[in-house]
């Protein structure tokens, strides 16, 4: 047997011992109604674009905290918002299953689409360098479930300012975000 087929078995006896169900192949998750409800309570709804906190007007956002294709001036109401938060988190997951090799629990792979919502498919992917695999999938591809949650909270980070720093207020969310979603990937409850 290879190695990835002998890691997969081993995984799954180890979940059986514990009273857990087998991480599920990619190809079989969607993004749980709660993570969607999860992604959008974070987000957060706006009718009108508004400047990106990070990149300003060249990248204004909308809804739920849609950035692609969106213009300053543009208008919404909540329902097509949601409909499009919707295809974007499906977008998301299409690339989440290219790089993502290997089998997860549906509120592991519910935090991984939900730190790409975030931080775009591409850095969650890459570690926003082209042609690069990001720490969080090397981890994960490598079977270091533990470790690939961890990587969760090295995007901590909005341009140069650590949103972990004690006292910081101009992104103090991103971090609580960030803890919450390490701890829905370890399978707690959130911090």
């Amino acid at each position: 047997m290879g190695n990835d087929t002998s890691r997969t078995l081993f995984h799954r006896r180890r979940a059986r011992e514990r009273g857990e169900a087998p991480r599920q192949l990619l190809a079989v998750l969607a993004l749980s109604a709660a993570g969607l409800i999860g992604i959008v309570a974070r987000e957060g709804y706006s009718d009108k674009a508004y400047p990106d906190p990070m990149h300003g007007t060249a990248v204004p956002t909308i809804g739920f905290g849609t950035t692609g294709g969106v213009r300053m001036g543009d208008t919404t109401t909540p329902v097509p918002a949601l409909q499009r938060a919707l295809r974007d988190v499906r977008t998301y997951e299409g690339e989440l299953k290219q790089c993502v090799k290997v089998p997860l629990h549906q509120h592991e792979y519910d935090a991984y689409v939900s730190l790409a919502y975030n931080i775009g498919a591409f850095n969650f992917c890459t570690g926003g360098q082209k042609g690069r695999t990001s720490v969080l999938v090397q981890r994960l591809n490598a079977g270091d479930y533990a470790g690939a949650c961890n990587a969760i909270l090295g995007w901590k980070y909005v341009g140069k300012t650590d949103c972990s720093a004690p006292g910081n207020k101009s992104c103090a969310g991103i971090w609580k975000d960030r803890l919450r979603l390490h701890a829905q990937c370890m399978g707690s409850d959130a911090p």
